[in-house]
């Protein structure tokens, strides 16, 4: 009997507890050296999480110091839940147009602030809820409804709604408008009637150009803190708010309350679709986050555990009158720029805005409201990515169009619907490539070995009498119709082929509606004097058609390891040969 080493033994009791609260294994294995960098990464993090929490705040039609306490629980909640040592979650950009879509419908124009926050806050404990059913049920594969094309139209729409629901804000004034092309159709007549505020416009202007340049061409430099200083600087020496410029004011001092949020039946439902659409896109960007800075940092990617801890923080969020939230690439590109090594970073984060809000709560005071406008529009710029859009026309015009659909979804129907529409579009297209697939016909190429589709290689040699069909999907009742028809127009040819070999690899499953469909086109063949053959047909499929009883109807001499060996079985029994000896290379 081997006795188990006391490390050892320590460390298999506690791996249950540091398996779904990381910060313990964190906690316990965090060196000193790292302190410093951590330090600064949180003070550098701070100087970004700030500006942006309070634009997205108002991004989501919520008051400002929201996005401060979501900014706060989200981050200590993310240190101790989330497996990632770098993620930086928080309020953000592309799940702001979702929460809106939600919350001011409900509120209505000029409603209760109280009660919009109540509501985002159900939302955050639904997409934590239903974050932590998923992580547990390891649901993680969901991320996939999303294919990169529909994802990359997505996030275009998103950014264009963002930046035209942000313009009036920039130009001084307000809109009241529903949806992308009421809202554009506002800003126009706005502007039209002369509703612009020129001191609005140009400290909106005026930062967003700060925050542009100095990205591109300074990108160590905090952009959009040297903005916020420069606006706030502004305000006090030109007067703004006598101009006109409408001004963030104070905001509330302390540390965030714990409230339960509380609210209708009748609205829990509308909560509920947002919450699922928001799931669903922090999942998905989350993963593809994850999977990015893990490459760098060569962690891995531990996806069930980052919903876990995603759900941590939206539940997190949702007790403190905060708001949905999910892992922001940009601020965690920061972060990772400035050396961070664990989430101690975040923790930092964390305690800099509670100090903040604690001591000098009236900091952000004079900030005026075009400047938040403006570092939403720099973030919506972020999210469009026009080249990926020229990369698909240029490789692949179907899932170009699927884009375009997607971006035109967005813009059409709302953000919400969107999304909806988004995924729609995502498994549409795979059940599109399942019931057209890829089907050709192989030969004999000269000076390659094997046998090759002949759209490769048109001159290739086939046996008369014989037809190598090859079949690039899984065999199930939606394209079982698709190859009866080809195995028809196959046999149909003139001079009928004597031998139909169908190269089976790529056929990875056959369901009952296909067997069945194999032993109809096999009793046809065979009243046509037309021998069906399967090569190269995988294990667990044969085996599947012996369940199904097809191998006792389709002669086991049908059936051959490789196509080679279906060929050679052909050249016997008809006699055919090629024109030339093969070539071996």
């Amino acid at each position: 009997m081997t006795s188990t080493p006391p490390d050892a033994a320590r460390t298999a009791g506690r791996r249950p507890r540091t398996e779904w609260i990381p910060g313990l294994r964190v906690a316990a294995t965090y060196k000193p050296a790292w302190l410093p960098r951590d330090l600064i990464a949180g003070i550098v993090l701070t100087t970004l999480l700030v500006p942006q929490g309070m634009a997205y705040a108002e991004l989501a039609g919520l008051p400002a110091i929201t996005g401060l306490y979501t900014s706060i629980l989200c981050l200590v909640a993310y240190a101790v839940f989330g497996p990632s040592r770098v993620l930086v979650l928080g309020p953000d950009s592309s799940l702001g147009p979702m929460i809106a879509a939600v919350v001011i419908p409900i509120v209505a124009s000029g409603g209760d602030p109280e009660k919009a926050v109540a509501l985002a806050s159900v939302m955050a404990l639904l997409v934590g809820a239903f974050m932590t059913i998923a992580a547990v049920a390891k649901l993680g594969f969901v991320a996939d409804l999303l294919s990169h094309p529909t994802q990359l139209g997505y996030m275009n729409g998103l950014a264009l709604t963002i930046l035209i629901g942000q313009l009036p804000k920039l130009f001084g004034f307000s809109v009241d408008g529903d949806g992308l092309f009421e809202e554009a159709a506002g800003f126009a007549e706005g502007v039209a009637n002369g509703e612009t505020v020129p001191a609005a416009l140009a400290i909106g202007l005026g930062g967003l150009a700060v925050i542009v340049v100095l990205r591109r061409w300074l990108p160590k430099v905090p952009g959009i803190l040297v903005a916020v200083v420069l606006a706030i600087l502004a305000v006090a020496v030109f007067d703004l708010e006598e101009r006109g410029v409408e001004l963030v004011g104070p905001l509330p001092q302390g540390f965030p309350p714990f409230t339960i949020p509380t609210v209708s039946w009748s609205e829990l439902g509308l909560l509920a679709a947002g919450a699922l659409g928001i799931t669903l896109v922090s999942v998905t960007d989350t993963i593809s986050t994850a999977s990015a800075f893990a490459a760098r940092s060569g962690q891995e990617v531990r996806g069930n555990q980052e919903m876990a801890g995603i759900g941590a923080a939206n539940l997190a969020a949702g007790l403190f009158q905060g708001f949905p939230v999910s892992t922001s690439g940009s601020r965690t590109a920061v972060a990772f720029q400035a050396g961070a090594r664990t989430q101690v970073t975040g923790l930092v984060g964390a305690a800099a805005i509670t100090l903040m809000l604690v001591l000098v709560p009236g900091l952000l005071r004079d900030l005026p409201q075009p400047m938040l406008a403006a570092v939403v529009i720099a973030a919506s710029a972020s999210l469009a990515d026009f080249p990926g859009l020229r990369r698909l026309w240029k490789q692949r015009r179907v899932e170009f169009s699927l884009a375009v659909a997607a971006f035109l979804g967005v813009a059409v129907l709302g953000v919400l619907p969107g999304i909806a529409f988004a995924v729609a579009l995502s498994v549409l297209n795979v059940f599109r490539r399942a019931w057209w697939p890829y089907r050709t016909t192989l030969g004999r190429a000269e000076g390659v070995n094997g046998f090759h589709d002949v759209r490769d290689y048109p001159g290739a040699e086939l046996l008369p009498g014989l037809v190598l069909f090859r079949f690039d999907a899984p065999l199930i009742f939606a394209n079982a119709r698709t190859f009866r028809e080809e195995i028809r127009h196959i046999a149909n040819a003139d001079p009928a082929p004597k031998w139909i070999v169908v190269a089976a690899e790529p056929i990875t499953d056959v369901d009952t509606t296909a067997a069945d469909m194999l032993e109809e086109v096999d009793a046809e063949l065979d009243a046509a004097g037309i021998a069906l053959v399967f090569a190269e047909m995988k294990s667990p499929v044969r085996a599947k058609l012996d369940r199904y009883k097809l191998t006792k109807k389709i002669a086991a001499e049908h059936f051959f390891p490789t196509v080679d060996d279906a060929v050679a079985a052909y050249r016997r029994e008809t006699g055919a040969a090629w024109s030339h000896p093969p070539r071996v290379l």
